[in-house]
């Protein structure tokens, strides 16, 4: 049976149509808008009106072209920004409304796990691996191994949420951003059980991709050509300050960088380079699946499962 998993997160709405199999699923097409919701999250806490409307149509119109292709299975999730907002309940509603679908917003703890569900098999070999996951509100960082997740937790650090607060004008300015980001994850960790580090770390998330095509010198379109590959932190370093230097006008020329990210790019490099230092990290393996491969991964589980049971799936 076909299957379709909407996405709604901080910075963008995404969409992913799998065939789902007694053997797993077979990814057939993404789709992704940039939205910005979280940008539309005002100092009371509220979902702005133009935010959720933005976000709502280009829901709709994903879930509209999944049913138009033949999804028989439409599920809908929602992460960081939604779960902050205090009309989180209003949009929940709204999404509902216009497309016929409850809509889930997950907790920190369940979008980490989804993030290592999806990105970890970007690292097959690996008995024990850990995943980092950036997104626009929040970054997650989850430990397991094919069996499950050991730890995990998710922090109030996005690449949108810094923007907002921390102007980044030049390389010098990114020592205090990445200062900054340590220090909320530093305090975040501070209620994490010490565990051992696994060597083998995935990184997922529109960063991640970003400096896979910038290593690799190819189009940010190229999203295959991205998956599973290592980038040290030096070369994090090194496109984060180049990046810097550039005005947002150069910064749409390069053919790399995905132009909904242009602004806020360097912000989610400042994230990763505190997370690397202080996991110690050399490297990193690029992820083009995520929360939403994970969450498409756990629906043909239970599917499955139903089939299995004799029962139809609802």
């Amino acid at each position: 049976m076909k299957a379709a998993v909407i996405g709604i997160g901080s910075n963008s709405v995404r969409m992913l149509v799998a065939q789902v199999g007694t053997d797993g699923f077979q990814r057939l097409e993404r789709d992704r808008e940039g939205t910005r919701l979280f940008a539309g999250l005002g100092p009371g806490g509220r979902l702005s009106e133009d935010s959720m409307a933005h976000t709502a149509a280009a829901v709709r119109r994903m879930a509209e072209h999944a049913r138009e292709t033949g999804a028989e299975e439409l599920h809908i999730f929602a992460t960081s920004a939604s779960r902050d907002a205090v009309n989180g309940e209003e949009f929940r509603e709204l999404i509902q409304r216009e497309n016929g679908v409850e809509l889930e917003i997950v907790s920190g703890e369940e979008e980490a796990a989804l993030s290592f569900l999806g990105a970890s098999a970007a690292a097959p070999q690996a008995e024990r691996c850990g995943v980092i996951d950036i997104g626009g509100g929040s970054t997650e960082l989850v430990i397991g191994t094919p069996e499950g997740v050991e730890t995990g937790f998710s922090c109030q650090l996005g690449a949108v949420r810094l923007f907002r607060k921390y102007p980044l004008n030049n390389r010098q300015d990114m020592a205090a951003v990445e200062e900054k980001a340590a220090e909320i994850l530093r305090e975040r960790m501070k209620t994490v059980p010490d565990v051992a580090l696994p060597e083998t770390w995935v990184g997922t998330g529109g960063t991640f991709t970003t400096l896979a095509a910038m290593v690799k010198g190819i189009p940010w379109t190229e999203r295959t050509f991205m998956h599973g590959t290592p980038v040290t932190a030096a070369q994090v370093r090194k496109i984060g300050e180049e990046l810097a230097e550039k005005t947002l006008e150069e910064r749409l020329k390069l053919p790399g960088l995905q132009p909904s990210r242009a602004d806020i790019v360097v912000h989610g490099i400042c994230i990763l380079l505190a997370v690397m230092r202080r996991l110690e990290l050399d490297s990193i393996i690029v992820s083009e699946w995520g929360n939403l491969d994970g969450y498409m991964r756990r629906l043909t589980r239970q599917i499955n499962t139903q089939a299995s049971q004799g029962a139809s799936f609802a």
